[in-house]
C-alpha cells in the first residue's frame, strides 16, 4: 500500500459524516427492529432484553453490510484509504519487535517496514492532528536513520511491499 497525501479537510469532513449516519442508523435501525419485535411477540415478564440485542445485532450487520458496498464509492475514499492504512500499520507494529532486532542486524527488510510504519504514522497522526506524539516519532525516525546510514541503506517508503512482513 503507498502513502499517499489526502486532503485532510475532505477526509475529516467525510469521517464525521459517515460516524453519525452509521451512530443514527444503529439507533433508529434497532429501535425500530426492537419495538417491532416487542409489539408483535410481547413477553408477559416484561423483559425484552432478546428482542433488544437482535435490533443491535441486524442493524449493526446491515451497517457493516452499507459500508462494505458502498467502500469503492468516491465519498468513501479518503476513509476507507485510511482504514486499510491503519491495518498496514498494525500488522507492522504486531511484529515490531522482531523487525527491530532484525533491523539492529542490519536487515534491510526489515528497516524498510520500521521506516514506513514510521512514515504511516506520520501521515495518520496529521490528519488526526495527534501532534503531540510527533516529537517522539521524530526521535526514533532519526535512529532508524542512523541504523540504515550505518548499513549504507536508502530507505523510501515507495518500496515497502507488506509480503515482506512473511519472513518475521
Amino acid at each position: 500500500m503507498q502513502l499517499i497525501q489526502i486532503d485532510k479537510t475532505r477526509y475529516r469532513k467525510h469521517l464525521n459524516r459517515v460516524i453519525i449516519g452509521c451512530g443514527l442508523a444503529l439507533a433508529v435501525g434497532s429501535l425500530a427492529i426492537s419495538q417491532t419485535l416487542i409489539a408483535l411477540f410481547p413477553d408477559e415478564s416484561g423483559s425484552h432484553f432478546h428482542w433488544n440485542l437482535l435490533g443491535v445485532i441486524v442493524t449493526s450487520i446491515s451497517i457493516g453490510w452499507a459500508l462494505n458496498k458502498y467502500r469503492g464509492h468516491d465519498y468513501m475514499t479518503e476513509v476507507v484509504y485510511v482504514w486499510e492504512l491503519k491495518q498496514a500499520l498494525n500488522k507492522i507494529t504486531r511484529k515490531m519487535a522482531k523487525l527491530k532486532a532484525a533491523g539492529r542486524e542490519g536487515d534491510a527488510d526489515a528497516l524498510l517496514a520500521i521506516h514506513y510504519s514510521y512514515a504511516g504514522s506520520r501521515l495518520l497522526w496529521q490528519l488526526d492532528d495527534n501532534t503531540i506524539t510527533m516529537d517522539e516519532l521524530a526521535i526514533k525516525q532519526a535512529e532508524l536513520d542512523t541504523v540504515a546510514a550505518k548499513y549504507n541503506l536508502t530507505l523510501d517508503a515507495k518500496e515497502y511491499n507488506e509480503a515482506i512482513l512473511a519472513k518475521f
